[in-house]
């Protein structure tokens, strides 16, 4: 099944697999979805959480996804960043998260969202998006309470995944045109001013293991 997904990846990047006209839930089929999450450890929490039928109505809310460049290359520029970002589906929750003091991911300087001093803004869900500034407006466009509850995201697979795409469309679908590395810029910031080069050649590979193969 890993080679079955690699050789579709490569074929969606390529070109070989004709989407010209096809939907984002035609390339990501159930084959495609359980592919990726058949490769994380059958005890991650993430493999009962995150599934297609979730991935599928959240991305009702989000038509503009998959228009930018080509429906295939943003697809699988999306998947690359989710495999890379939970370990293929296997993690909900930033690894160290919980252990984090609640002024971790707070930016007090941020008056329009502000942090709710007994709540923390982790990673979770696909792109383990954190701080109180992403939290604050994805409630209010998606329709949770992020600042209140932003534990939700780590809760309701639906919404973890709108979370997700709330963040691609406004933030990482304008990048996308210039490369990879643009958007990888987007999702993490600290990672590419040098702040875990290992974590960004990490992203790297597993894009370049969909579009080269290797």
């Amino acid at each position: 099944m890993k080679g079955l997904i690699t050789i579709f990846v490569v074929g969606i990047l390529a070109g070989s697999v004709s989407v010209k006209a096809q939907s984002v839930a035609g390339i990501v089929t159930d084959q495609f979805f359980n592919g990726i999450i058949g490769q994380s450890d059958p005890g991650c929490a993430g493999r009962n959480f995150y599934t297609r039928a979730a991935f599928l109505e959240a991305l009702n809310s989000f038509p503009r996804f998959g228009t930018a460049d080509d429906t295939r290359r943003e697809v699988a520029a999306f998947v690359a960043h989710v495999t890379h970002e939970t370990g293929h589906f296997c993690y909900i929750e930033e690894i160290a998260g919980p252990s984090f003091p609640n002024s971790q991911y707070c930016d007090s300087t941020n008056t329009r969202y502000p942090c709710n001093p007994n709540r923390s803004y982790y990673g979770r869900g696909p792109i383990q998006l954190s701080r109180n500034f992403n939290y604050g407006p994805a409630g209010e466009s998606i329709g949770f309470d992020g600042l209140n509850t932003p534990e939700t995201v780590a809760n309701d697979r639906v919404i973890s995944f709108k979370m997700a795409l709330w963040y691609w469309v406004n933030s990482v679908q304008p990048v996308i045109g210039q490369g990879f590395g643009a958007t990888i810029r987007a999702i993490n910031n600290i990672e590419c001013n040098g702040g875990s080069p290992a974590t960004v050649q990490e992203a790297i590979r597993i894009f370049e293991k969909g579009t080269l193969g290797s």
